[in-house]
């Protein structure tokens, strides 16, 4: 079965695993941040900064320009600093001094580490992209600019947006710092599905504000222009200072159907999204595993109890669920799994009203997991999950384990092992001293995923979103067949569980000589084709586009997934590794196995390093890379 010119794609999924009525969309942080470049104010002056975002197939593009001069009557410092999304990776830097093009080189890790270690001994500094906040990194360099000279700084990157409780969002934290002459922020998208939904938000519009913000949409394509004057910049209380001082968000969807999804092709390539909305929620089977040790005293846990009794409330009667507790010791609140009756949710509630209480003890991870996962497979054995249930075991903490086994990866090993495959682990991390790269790989490695909770206002808030996320289940077992003949490699294709609101993205690249189309004609409950002739003449007349981006984004999520199967050892782990680094360094990304290195002029410090930064105690085993060194900043 072939028809000349489609592109065909099954996936094979059992009908058992569809099952009741959806989730309403919730407020929630954005999912990562853009901010405008601040410069050192002793003479220097910002009298251009534009962003460029340019979105096709929710692939983000994203170049910010600034342009700064000089007043001064002696040479002067400026210190171009940016905050970028911690999932995207730059891709190009350069600046423009006196007509000539100072370019950042992407570089193996180790060839950057080697001229680094010369750089300082000759007594030069090193800069780095590093950790600011919840989920952005900053980026960061610094060049002596002569007397009314201008200089022009531009920053490239590229992300995958992630859908999130059903909306994508692209963020810009714009904070100029000073008043700007020409600013101007252009966002086009380009959705080749359908715009279903569109819409910007900011923490800084008012109303004159406002009529700088300028919308046109059709059905496949967006336009968002912010390009407010000098007045309209203005604070009115101090007439210099700058009004611009926030998030200015972008949020949207796409048109979708219960159908095989959405297919793009150019150039070769390809990428396959798909999110069927409109499917039964399968009932849940939730065990919440919850830290009180002492280090979860105070503000900490009392957000946890608010938040878990919300959750709870928001179960629904054909779930079922039971509580573990513990720091050296472990509780189990009920003998079996109850379902989530307005009785039972009440005495939970009562229960965690004083189970939940200081205890100034250690942290015992690894009996409480297992507990979580006996609890599970005693149900299961006795025939007291329903049939097309998925079984989920949330971990809540915020320490290290401390008590009982404490060696992370015998943890993760005995966790992996009884777990199965039959049941999803999802962690969240509690706080800033949370060993997270521990959560995560225990999370990945059970088919679930870890979130931080970050120990602010909106804790509980946070908590109450990740579950959200998680809330409901439409698939289980999904698995994306392509034919051999006609591709040639892809990203992730086999996914454990699909949730409402999410979408799960293949990318790939076409044989050269293969067939015109891809299809599988067995265990088909979704089915999807496009016209290969068609989809790429999509992607050809919008000019607005980034071109060449499905390439860029298959070779963005090979990077990405890696950490999905570093389970490898010996020499498929090295192989994974110098895949990742070929890819890094063919496409120019700034990744955890490679550094941009920044040249300046003459006469000043040469060296300045960028690199990709991880989260502190991630460069265990399992992980790349192993060896790390951290610069420091100027």
């Amino acid at each position: 079965f072939f028809e000349t010119g489609f592109l065909c794609v099954a996936l094979r999924l059992s009908w058992d695993s569809l099952g009741s009525p959806g989730w309403p969309r919730t407020h929630r942080d954005p999912p990562g941040s853009l901010s405008s470049p601040s410069l050192v104010q002793n003479g220097i002056d910002i009298y251009s900064l534009t962003v460029d975002s340019r979105v096709s197939s929710r692939f983000a593009h994203t170049v910010v320009t600034s342009r700064v001069v000089n007043r001064a009557s002696d040479a002067q410092e400026a210190t171009f600093q940016i905050e970028l999304p911690r999932k995207a990776f730059i891709t190009n830097f350069s600046m423009v001094i006196d007509g000539e093009t100072y370019p950042g080189i992407v570089q193996d890790k180790a060839a950057a580490q080697e001229q680094y270690s010369a750089a300082v001994a000759r007594g030069e500094s090193a800069g780095l992209v590093k950790t600011t906040g919840r989920q952005t990194e900053q980026f960061q360099v610094s060049v002596t600019v002569a007397p009314n000279a201008k200089i022009t700084f531009q920053l490239v990157y590229q992300e995958l947006l992630r859908r999130q409780l059903g909306t994508y969002e692209l963020l810009l934290k714009v904070k100029p710092q000073q008043l700007v002459k020409h600013l101007q922020m252009d966002i086009h998208i380009f959705e080749p599905q359908g715009i279903s939904f569109l819409e910007t938000e900011s923490t800084f519009m008012t109303q004159e504000l406002a009529e700088a913000l300028t919308t046109s949409q059709n059905k496949t394509k967006a336009h968002i222009r912010f390009k407010p004057t000098l007045s309209q910049q203005q604070n009115s209380q101090h007439e210099q200072d700058t009004i611009l001082d926030g998030n200015f968000i972008v949020r949207y969807d796409v048109n979708r159907s219960v159908s095989g999804g959405s297919i793009q092709i150019e150039n070769g390539y390809f990428v396959h999204h798909f999110a069927p909305e409109d499917l039964p929620t399968m009932p849940k089977n939730v065990v919440f595993v919850i830290d009180k040790s002492g280090s979860m005293s105070g503000k900490k846990i009392q957000q946890t109890r608010e938040a878990l009794i919300k959750i709870l409330n928001d179960l629904s009667p054909k779930d079922q669920f039971n509580l573990i507790v513990f720091n050296e010791e472990i509780t189990q609140w009920m003998p079996s799994l109850l379902e989530a009756s307005k009785e039972n949710l009440k005495e939970a509630t009562s229960y965690l009203g004083w189970v939940l209480r200081m205890c100034p003890s250690g942290t015992n991870i690894n009996d409480a997991m297992l507990m979580a996962v006996k609890l599970l497979d005693t149900s299961n054995q006795a025939e007291l999950l329903p049939s097309g249930s998925v079984s989920l075991i949330i971990l809540l903490t915020d320490g290290e384990p401390t008590a009982g086994e404490t060696n992370p990866e015998t943890i993760q090993k005995n966790v992996h092992e009884a777990v199965n495959n039959k049941y999803s682990v999802f962690c969240l991390g509690f706080g800033f001293d949370v060993h997270y790269p521990f959560l995560e790989k225990l999370a990945q490695d059970n088919g679930g995923l870890a979130r931080r909770i970050y120990e602010d206002s909106d804790s509980a808030l946070q908590l109450q979103d990740f579950y959200h996320e998680v809330a409901n289940p439409l698939l289980l077992a999904v698995a994306f067949e392509y034919p051999r003949d006609a591709v040639e490699v892809v990203t992730q294709d086999n996914f454990r569980h699909h949730f409402k609101g999410s979408e799960m993205v293949v990318a790939g690249k076409l044989q050269d000589q293969g067939p015109d189309v891809l299809s599988h004609m067995q265990n088909i409950t979704f089915q999807t084709e496009a016209s290969v002739a068609q989809k790429e003449e999509e992607f050809q007349s919008p000019k607005y586009i980034f071109h060449n981006f499905m390439e860029r984004l298959w070779a963005l999520l090979t990077i990405n997934q890696q950490p999905l199967r570093r389970g490898s050892h010996g020499d498929e782990l090295k192989a994974l590794e110098s895949q990742a680094l070929n890819l890094s360094l063919t496409y120019n990304f700034v990744t955890p196995l490679t550094h941009m290195v920044v040249t300046k002029p003459e006469g000043q410090e040469q060296f300045q390093v960028a690199e990709k930064p991880v989260e502190a105690g991630e460069c265990g085993p399992g992980s790349w890379p192993h060896h790390r060194q951290r610069f420091t900043a100027f």
